[in-house]
């Protein structure tokens, strides 16, 4: 299987050749997507942090921020700092540098002296950059290039039984034609974690799927809380779901059957090829962060209430299988698998379905939340992370 992409230097494929005007903290956000709105083919993300943080979470930041910028639907970089965060731009464009070859530069608002000044001299940056990546031509990539992130928000009854299970046949199908695929929300494996478990394909990993699960409520105990205090969700209950192990049992069916070779902390760039997990929070939007700070160049998001969720670096390619959800909300939705639970498709040919679908988005298609522009990140900022 075959897309058309764009070939990296660093040996991954672009589905899409964005020029990523990134902020270094929340006080670059607004002149950062100011930029981006002067420049075709410019995308912005809006930063909450990067400021007056402990240690831990300053890394965690940099981590997500320099995954953004090396994620390899991005032609090259414009970051814009204001000059007193902990990390000033000049620091993170050298880390990013460091880890790629894209053109990269920063400009500081405190530098410059002002936010029109400074917005000036970026969108000159941003416009030459994406003249040169308009002559970039796209080239016919193997399936083996890409790495799909996997996602759940808004469950209800029929993602358990339903969509995921078809985004689980997509995993293996992907995996089989060698492609990579990540499934995240370590604490929606809560009660099933046995289950993910024997799916590890060594003792170690097996041990690393248990111990992740055992980490995080241990973790939230000793700040006095319990994860199942918010899970499930007010959404999940009136969708029909009452625990949250009968939630995590249905969630890791879309990770499909292959063996898992990889267990990754947040953020974190896969050195495997082949099914993996990555360890992050129950909140969907900053485990597509971490997914995408992770290296995927596309995100399949299955939902049962249904969510307008995007992302400005990769295309979020929602997925419902109950029918009220995709006729009310038709302008976010993108696939229709309600035939499964009506009993017009098996899984196995919605899997089949999914796999085509993906092709068309990795060759260029827009999903309905890349055409309206979304672009939704948030960091979860747990200090135990490093």
């Amino acid at each position: 299987m075959k897309f058309w992409g764009y070939k990296r230097a660093e040996g991954r494929a672009g589905i899409r050749n964005h020029i990523l005007i990134l902020p270094t903290c929340a006080c670059g956000s607004e002149s950062s997507r100011i930029v981006a709105s002067q420049v075709r083919g410019a995308v912005n993300i809006v930063f909450n942090t990067g400021c007056s943080d402990v240690a831990a979470n300053t890394a965690l930041s940099q981590k997500v921020l320099t995954g953004f910028a090396c994620n390899p639907n991005v032609y090259g970089v414009v970051i814009i700092g204001l000059g007193c965060e902990t990390v000033p731009h000049n620091v993170l464009r050298e880390k990013i540098q460091k880890m790629t070859s894209k053109p990269v530069v920063s400009f500081g608002i405190q530098e410059e002296g002002g936010t029109l000044k400074t917005i000036e001299k970026a969108v000159r940056a941003a416009r030459t950059m994406a003249a040169e990546a308009a002559r970039q031509q796209k080239e016919l990539c193997d399936i083996s290039e890409l790495l799909l992130g996997i996602e759940c928000g808004g469950s209800d009854a029929t993602s358990g039984i339903a969509s995921n299970p078809a985004v689980g046949e997509l995993s293996d199908l992907l995996v089989d034609l060698g492609a990579s695929t990540i499934m995240s929300e370590s604490i929606e494996w809560i009660g099933g974690e046995h289950v993910l478990a024997k799916r590890a394909a060594t003792p170690e990993i097996h041990n690393q799927i248990i111990q992740v699960c055992r980490d995080y409520e241990e973790h939230l105990k000793a700040a006095g809380q319990d994860c199942r205090a918010g899970q499930p969700t007010p959404g999940n209950k009136a969708g029909g779901l009452s625990t949250l192990d009968e939630k995590s049992l249905g969630c890791i069916r879309k990770g499909g059957t292959r063996p898992i070779v990889q267990v990754l902390a947040q953020a974190e760039r896969p050195t495997e090829h082949g099914a993996i997990v990555m360890d992050t929070a129950g909140y969907d939007i900053s485990s597509v962060t971490s997914m995408v700070a992770g290296g995927c160049n596309a995100v399949i998001f299955t939902t049962g209430r249904g969510t307008p969720t995007g992302n400005a670096i990769v295309p979020v390619l929602k997925v419902t299988a109950n029918a009220h959800t995709y006729q009310w909300m038709e302008d976010n939705m993108d696939v229709d698998l309600s035939g499964i639970v009506q009993g017009s498709i098996t899984i196995p040919e919605a899997g089949k379905l999914l796999l085509d679908e993906v092709g068309e988005v990795c060759s260029g298609k827009l999903t309905k939340a890349e055409a309206y522009g979304f672009s939704d990140v948030a960091v979860d900022h747990v200090c135990r992370f490093v």
